[in-house]
């Protein structure tokens, strides 16, 4: 249990010690990222491969998979929107062109195909599986520290932070709305209440999400949850050019803990600058509280 915690906590928290201040070596740590997001990926893609009875576990998984995004992005929705029309956020408009909505999904399901590539290796009856789950760690470890290290690299105050009172707002009515939507998800599979919560604190970060899942509660879990938060990306890509003009607080908060990355430049180009400061306080909170709050569902320190 303890290991648990510290494997999410200490290199979170020791990355974000570490100041780089090179450009160069920002850029090449955000490189590694992405590449260790394909990897991760990859190991659980072969994990997968070794489920017993596949077909009816991989039944399970989608019915996981489609409860819970219901229930936690259906939830984010109506609660957003509902903030958004009583108490609506104006910013001065911009005739900006969203972009290529098809490039971006494309870029999307490319995780999709490390997953797929992993599990067509997975069935390879090679010895090096049998250390897939110290390789793992090795990895989520690795990962996280390269995490601090970049929420660092983005010179977060907290000043800034407090002033934000948008991104703060958007943060918790998304936490709240996600863990309603788990409850209730983990109800329908009768399962217990701290594994629903779990299952929905990934918050759109669909690689480290997967990950801790399938390390906590095996396979089956863990693809479940991988898949809620990559659809989460996927339709939050399809559905910011249609709210960003009306309805910006829930175009927002859809982005999860990707509206400081990836779904930051469709999130300005159809809002203007001023909504850039609220999505990377955002995308930080959520990125910097996931794996603590998925960590402590996981080990039973609630519920």
């Amino acid at each position: 249990m303890y290991f648990g915690l510290l494997i999410a906590f200490v290199p979170l928290c020791l990355g974000y010690l570490i100041t780089f201040k090179n450009q160069q070596w920002i850029t090449k740590i955000n490189k590694t990222l992405s590449w260790m997001v394909y990897f991760i990926l990859f190991l659980m893609g072969s994990e997968l491969a070794h489920l017993d009875n596949l077909q009816d576990n991989l039944q399970t998984i989608l019915f996981y998979a489609g409860v819970l995004f219901i229930c936690t992005f259906g939830g984010n929705f109506i609660f957003l929107m509902l903030f958004d029309i009583f108490l609506p956020w104006q910013t001065s408009d911009t005739k900006q062109d969203i972009g290529s909505r098809f490039k971006m999904i494309l870029e999307s399901l490319r995780v999709c195909i490390a997953l797929i590539l992993g599990f067509i290796a997975g069935l390879i009856p090679l010895f090096i599986w049998q250390y897939n789950e110290d390789i793992t760690k090795i990895v989520l470890v690795f990962l996280l520290l390269l995490v601090g290290i970049q929420l660092r690299s983005n010179n977060i105050s907290l000043k800034q932070i407090l002033l934000s009172k948008v991104g703060i707002a958007t943060t918790i009515i998304v936490i709240i709305s996600t863990f309603l939507g788990g409850i209730i998800a983990a109800l329908i599979f009768n399962q217990p209440i701290r594994v629903g919560l779990a299952m929905s604190s990934g918050f759109g970060w669909y690689s480290l999400s997967g990950l801790l899942m399938t390390e906590a509660h095996g396979a089956i879990i863990g693809s479940a949850t991988f898949l809620n938060d990559i659809l989460r990306e996927l339709c939050a890509i399809i559905l910011i050019p249609s709210l960003i003009k009306r309805y910006k607080l829930t175009a927002l908060g859809l982005c999860g803990a990707t509206s400081m990355d990836f779904t930051l430049p469709m999130l300005q180009k159809g809002a203007g600058i001023m909504i850039v400061p609220s999505a990377i306080v955002q995308g930080f909170l959520l990125t910097l509280i996931m794996p603590i709050f998925m960590t402590l569902f996981n080990y039973g320190y609630f519920f």
